[in-house]
């Protein structure tokens, strides 16, 4: 399974992150959205696979260890949303008032541009 259409959507003080068809039927679950301002922290990971990113067990969602996990992570602080496809970069993002802690999505060209139109990377493309 290749990544789909899947992309980060910033619109009027909210993040999408809106999933391609296949995205969605893999993760179980529909897009998630949150506020921008309810963004603690955004980093990029060029590991996902690690213990630092990756948090407790997937319920509901596709997991194969190194090639994909889609959808929803729980564990004891609460639930991480997640699309990881191989062993390419992520982004996380820490989020808090949200039904998700964490978004942990691919670091596409798109989405960090989209991060940093609204301050939150200030790393170069």
């Amino acid at each position: 399974m290749e990544k789909g259409d899947s992309m980060l959507i910033s619109q009027n003080g909210t993040l999408t992150y809106q999933l391609s068809a296949l995205d969605t039927i893999g993760a179980l679950s529909f897009s998630p959205t949150a506020g921008v301002e309810n963004i603690l922290d955004v980093k990029i990971v060029d590991s996902p696979w690690t213990t630092e990113v990756l948090r407790g067990i997937g319920a509901p969602g596709t997991g194969f260890p190194y090639l994909i996990v889609l959808g929803t992570m729980r564990h004891r602080e609460g639930k991480d949303f997640c699309v990881i496809y191989k062993r390419r970069p992520v982004i996380v993002l820490e989020l808090k008032n949200e039904k998700f802690k964490r978004w942990v999505i691919p670091a596409t060209a798109e989405s960090v541009n989209s991060l940093r139109n609204l301050g939150l990377v200030n790393q170069p493309a």
